[in-house]
């Protein structure tokens, strides 16, 4: 007969949730604030990406700016359309990862992952670097502490996601939200001027552009599209957070998918409209978007308004890394690819292990890249092209497994579209660092793998998912106590053990040659000893070298294979941390021994000691 226990769960730590979860969860405009940071942000440097490709040809080369802007909308499109499928299809989020892991095998989806994971690592770099080169741009005096600032920056977007992701919304939807409408105020006002009202900002700063052309090859607009393509990073970020939303999470999602894309659509071709009619051409020093607020807005407070609100923005834009990652690494960890500790989630449904991660690796990157946002933008979009790939791939096989051809052709399109940018983007930055990426991707597989094998090991000892035997009688069971003195701990640690096993000793460890202190010392506790009379055997192991770990060890090896050991440590836990620096680690000194060199089970019984009022 069984009997089930209703206990209450928890709600600090593990994967409970609390009972305010909806407070900690997404809503359609929260999402739209927190996961489209990225998006976002790339409206900076994604037209530029482009402009700066086609200078090569001149003005001519310029001419073709709108074009390639409407290629990028197109493939925008259909990212957007098939996201919102891979919403409704995988609820629990992962996106690509999770279309791969489903359609197109284990190793394709860990490439996925793999990419997913380097190109939020990334983006969390690049914005931040990007963001504080704009601060010093405007303030040179900084420029020699742009690596402190990085990581003040940082630091101060990983506190706010530690807080959870719906309070991180709240944080950042007012930046978003500035930066939206001051690029929509850009573009409006554009369409309305005859010419530029200010070329003040491009004064004085040499010309970019390349020597006239007639004609412009396939290759250079190739180039182009794919670079102006880094704007499209981010679309993914909502399709990978879809648990993080409230419920219906699957419908929320949705709907902040198409306005993130719509939002992007209509800045994107709206700034290309705009290079074409005020005939920018791009300039050192000075941005294409400072450029395009200097024509429409003129050269006074509506243009540092712009340039300020691109700052906090591109600062800002690491947020749609720590959004998406942390799931990302919750579903790794749960396929047993990486620590289960990934896995957990604490208050306010926070991953912090993920957290933390995607902090520690972009810190180790911006120190190592100098805070250079140059060092880093090379490898910014081929890991979100690979995994733009991989997606569409999976989807057009789901669709032509649910015997839907037409969507399927949509999908197929996309993923020729995002392959040939993956290859032409990997191809033209191989020099400039993408090797590093090729080279990144499968040693992290690899890294999955031998999680993966482990953890299969581990389950293989424990014989996970077989139906164990009937339970025998127990074997007869001896508990061991290490003493050193006799205190309120020790006669704690002799009721506890009394109550785990048939047979409790105590034991201690006695030097064979000791000086006057240490023989004073045991003659003392087997005086207290015989005092007490506790009903339980004191053993004195005696050792020739002072030794601590070793003796315990081999007396407990000693005691033969035919029953089982426990060996309870008795320890105080002090009431402040500072106060563990005080005490003597002998019981992690008898731990290690025994674990390393005995199959004795090893019992840890902390005492904790009350702060005085």
């Amino acid at each position: 007969m069984s009997v089930t226990v209703a206990v209450p769960a928890e709600t600090g730590t593990g994967t409970e949730e609390p009972p305010d979860t909806r407070r900690h969860q997404l809503s359609a405009l929260g999402g739209l604030s927190a996961l489209s940071l990225d998006a976002m942000a790339s409206v900076a440097y994604g037209p530029e990406a482009i402009v700066l490709v086609l200078a090569a040809a001149g003005s001519y080369g310029l001419g073709f700016t709108l074009p390639v802007t409407l290629a990028i909308a197109v493939l925008l499109a259909v990212l957007v359309a098939s996201y919102r499928q891979v919403i409704a299809a995988f609820p629990d989020g992962g996106g690509s990862y999770a279309v791969a892991k489903a359609h197109l095998g284990r190793r394709t989806a860990l490439a996925a992952a793999g990419s997913l994971v380097i190109d939020y690592v990334l983006n969390v770099a690049v914005s931040v670097t990007a963001g504080v080169a704009a601060l010093t741009s405007a303030f040179p005096s900084l420029h020699g502490d742009r690596v402190w600032l990085c990581l003040g920056v940082l630091a101060l977007v990983t506190a706010v996601n530690l807080r959870g992701i719906a309070e991180s919304a709240r944080w950042f939807m007012v930046p978003t939200a500035v930066f939206v409408l001051a690029i929509l105020t850009i573009v409006v006002v554009g369409l309305f001027r005859d010419a530029p009202v200010s070329t003040e900002a491009a004064a004085g700063h040499a010309s970019a552009l390349g020597d006239n052309a007639t004609t412009v090859g396939a290759l250079l607009l190739l180039k182009a599209f794919a670079a102006g393509c880094s704007a499209l990073t981010g679309v993914e970020a909502v399709a990978n957070a879809v648990p993080s939303f409230r419920a219906p999470a699957a419908r929320r999602a949705q709907r902040t998918e198409v306005a993130l894309g719509a939002l992007l659509g209509v800045m994107l071709i709206g700034l290309a409209v705009l290079i074409g009619k005020f005939q920018l051409q791009p300039v050192e020093g000075v941005t294409v978007l400072a450029q395009l607020a200097d024509a429409s807005l003129g050269h006074g407070s509506g243009f540092y308004l712009v340039q300020f609100a691109t700052v906090v923005l591109l600062g800002l834009a690491a947020n749609t890394s720590f959004g998406g990652l942390p799931v990302l690494l919750h579903l790794l960890a749960r396929d047993n690819h990486l620590p289960h500790v990934f896995a957990l989630r604490a208050d306010h449904r926070v991953h912090r292990h993920g957290v933390l991660f995607l902090a520690g690796v972009s810190a180790l990157l911006l120190v190592g890249s100098g805070g250079d946002v140059n060092t880093l933008v090379p490898l910014f979009a081929i890991g979100v092209f690979v995994g733009f790939t991989v997606c569409q791939v999976g989807m057009v096989r789901h669709w032509l497994i649910a015997r839907q051809p037409a969507r399927a052709v949509l999908n197929g399109f996309g993923a020729l579209l995002t392959g040939v940018a993956a290859l032409v983007v990997t191809g033209t930055k191989f020099t400039e660092g993408a090797w590093g990426i090729c080279l990144a991707l499968p040693l992290l597989v690899l890294l999955f793998e031998a999680v993966h094998r482990s953890y299969a090991r581990i389950g293989e000892r424990l014989e996970l998912g077989r139906v164990p035997g009937p339970l025998t009688p127990p074997e007869p069971s001896l508990v061991l106590v290490p003493v050193s003195t006799i205190s309120r701990l020790t006669r704690e640690a002799l009721l506890t053990a009394g109550s785990l096993g048939a047979e409790v000793r105590a034991f201690t460890v006695v030097p064979t040659d000791p000086d006057p202190e240490d023989r004073a010392a045991a003659e003392a506790l087997r005086r207290d000893w015989e005092l007490w009379r506790p009903g339980v055997e004191l053993v004195e192991i005696a050792d020739p070298h002072r030794r601590l770990g070793r003796p315990i060890a081999d007396y407990v090896n000693g005691l033969g294979a035919d029953r089982r050991v426990t060996v309870l440590i008795p320890e105080v836990e002090p009431a402040h941390l500072w106060q563990r620096a005080l005490q003597n680690q002998r019981g992690a000194v008898i731990d290690r021994a025994l674990r390393r060199r005995t199959d004795a089970t090893v019992c840890r019984l902390r005492l904790r000691m009350r702060s005085a009022n």
